[in-house]
């Protein structure tokens, strides 16, 4: 039958990792049409055997040096597989459908036989449901699940284009001939089920984050394979893994890793860093290398518009102490979320930044007092904060209560008032300098850059320097494209003026002279900009330095004076940031222009 082949069939009965590994790679190797049926079949038997019914394992826990596996005959896996295509070709008559290309009707006539056999009276996204073992003996599915299965079903009729696309917290599928047209095909939260079969446009245009603004991974087969291993959940309980489940994801992960199908899938990565910290791999590149890994993933293939890489460093680096560090990863989190709205199917991207903000930030603060001599420190929390507002302030719904405000109160009072007014604070208006022009271009097409300095504030309103960006390049275009050398004394002064030669204290108080000498002017080669990026290290005593940041939100605008006082207004800061009123201020239009405070925006409530 499909999908076993003769080198996969004399692995039976599976017992071992390294069984399903080798047919994993022999599913992936020799063919370009790798069998997803039958691969989330065994990982889904595994997981299932060792997650939901631990006693059935056996007492004999290893073979070969290596966990021992709950057996998986061939009989029950060929049994499963045949029962799943009969379910799908049973209800599908592929005689009205005469194209080698799926149709919005196909796709929806699959999602409704997977929907319609599901049973009803169970948690949807409990854990273990994701496997098509799960669906074929317990009809029980997860969301991720549901659209899996109908790419799954798709494949079993012999539709090649039909493919899964996933953000960090949805699945619908894509398909057609040039693979551009969408279609939902589960659900998300509780009353949509009406969706499935309708296009996701009207999701990426709503600027939520649950359709990451048209950035999600578009999978091929092989990644398909991927989405399979990454969701295994090896959880007994809140507290609890079963090693053997957590291992063989791992092995399988690191499979694919090594084929090349993780370099566009930010998420997986991020599930193999934790692994890894949680039992590093001799010879593996350790956890920290994979999460950054995950991050240059999401910058170069999908504009920087996933979260989860930055919360993943985030925690790995909270984890192990290296708190300025983390808060500098949690900023870069929230500048990724000021691109969307927030929407009420954000929910799980809510809770993970109020984890942050509430839980991890004040705990940092707690066990590691260094962070409060350090103004960089107070400008991450700045930043991470600014990133919230201005995610709220294109949602109909506030997102910041007293709930929000009072820890950050608690964490901002902690700071001195000398460490507070080191940090150089602007607030950025609607016209944008060439320099910030420049600045942003170079964040949008520079994937490498140094991972703990990404900004995204310029997402939402870099529309407006557009006009500015295109008089500065007509007016480049008229300069010779080689132009003749200059004399090297007048090179040296040029680069003389970039360096501060006016007397700051004569121009304060008119002392001294108003001019200073300017330093030594080192004419050396520019550094090689070809090699990969450095990590910066990791500071952990006081330094003396002025960090710059741009408020971008209205709120934290208007707390600009407040943060900076020497004596902290605590209850003026909380109404501030609490108050519902800032949320129609600024608030963008599909163009991006700002809507003035006294127009009503015309924004359509989302079912």
């Amino acid at each position: 039958m499909a999908g076993f082949r003769e080198e996969d069939k004399a692995l039976f009965p599976i017992q071992s990792i390294s069984s399903i590994v080798q047919i994993f790679q022999n599913q992936l190797e020799n063919s370009s049409e790798p069998d997803l049926v039958l691969l989330s079949i065994l990982v889904g038997a595994v997981e299932n055997s060792l997650t939901c019914n631990r006693a059935s394992a056996s007492q004999d826990s290893t073979v070969y040096d290596e966990p021992k596996l709950p057996a998986v005959e061939f009989e029950i896996a060929e049994a499963l597989y045949t029962k799943f295509q009969a379910v799908i070709k049973g209800a599908v008559d592929l005689s009205v459908f005469d194209s080698k290309y799926a149709t919005r009707e196909l796709v929806k006539k699959v999602s409704d036989v997977i929907w319609n056999s599901l049973t009803r009276s169970y948690y949807k996204d409990r854990a273990h449901l994701q496997s098509l073992y799960s669906y074929l003996t317990a009809n029980k599915l997860d969301c991720f699940g549901v659209a899996f299965a109908v790419v799954a079903g798709c494949q079993v009729l012999g539709f090649k284009d039909v493919h899964l696309a996933m953000s960090e917290d949805h699945a619908w599928v894509v398909y057609g001939e040039d693979g551009s047209e969408t279609a939902e095909v589960t659900w998300h939260g509780k009353g949509n089920e009406d969706k499935r079969g309708q296009p996701v446009e009207a999701g990426v245009a709503s600027r939520s984050w649950l359709y990451v603004n048209g950035q999600a991974v578009i999978c091929n087969r092989a990644m398909e394979v991927a989405t399979i291993v990454s969701a295994i959940n090896p959880s007994l309980s809140a507290t609890a893994d079963a090693a053997e489940v957590a291992l063989l994801q791992q092995e399988l992960l690191w499979l694919l890793y090594d084929l090349g199908h993780l370099d566009k899938y930010p998420m997986a990565l991020g599930n193999l860093g934790d692994l890894e910290e949680a039992a590093p791999t001799p010879g593996r590149p350790p956890a920290i290398d994979l999460f950054q890994e995950a991050i240059r993933s999401a910058r170069k293939y999908y504009g920087n518009a996933h979260v989860y890489p930055y919360t993943y460093q985030g925690g790995y680096l909270y984890r192990h102490g290296l708190h300025s560090d983390a808060l500098a990863s949690w900023a870069d989190a929230a500048d990724v979320l000021r691109k969307y709205d927030y929407s009420r199917d954000d929910g799980e991207i809510y809770k993970e930044l109020l984890e942050i903000a509430n839980e991890l930030i004040p705990h940092a603060v707690r066990a590691d007092e260094r962070l409060l001599r350090q103004p960089r420190c107070f400008a991450h929390l700045l930043r991470f904060y600014d990133g919230i507002c201005q995610w709220e302030e294109g949602a109909n719904t506030p997102v910041l209560h007293i709930g929000w405000a009072r820890p950050l109160v608690n964490t901002i009072s902690k700071f001195d008032a000398n460490i507070r007014a080191r940090v150089v604070i602007e607030c950025y208006e609607m016209e944008t300098t060439r320099l910030e022009e420049e600045s942003l271009q170079r964040r949008e097409t520079s994937p490498d850059e140094n991972l703990n300095n990404n900004n995204n504030n310029y997402y939402k309103t870099k529309e407006k320097g557009n006009a500015a960006r295109d008089l500065i390049k007509s007016l480049e275009s008229k300069v010779p494209a080689t132009p003749a050398p200059t004399h090297p004394s007048i090179q040296a002064l040029t680069a003389a003026c970039s360096e501060k030669i006016l007397n700051r204290d004569y121009l304060l108080q008119g002392d001294g002279e108003p001019f200073v000498a300017p330093p030594e002017i080192a004419l050396t080669p520019a550094p090689s900009t070809s090699q990969e990026p450095v990590v910066p290290e990791v500071v952990v005593d006081a330094e003396i330095e002025n960090p710059k940041i741009v408020l971008y939100s209205q709120k934290m605008k208007g707390l600009k004076d407040l943060l900076l006082a020497e004596k902290l207004n605590t209850h003026a800061i909380s109404l501030q940031l609490t108050a519902q009123s800032q949320v129609q201020i600024g608030k963008k239009t599909r163009n991006g222009d700002e809507i003035g405070v006294n127009q009503r925006p015309k924004r359509t409530r989302r079912d």
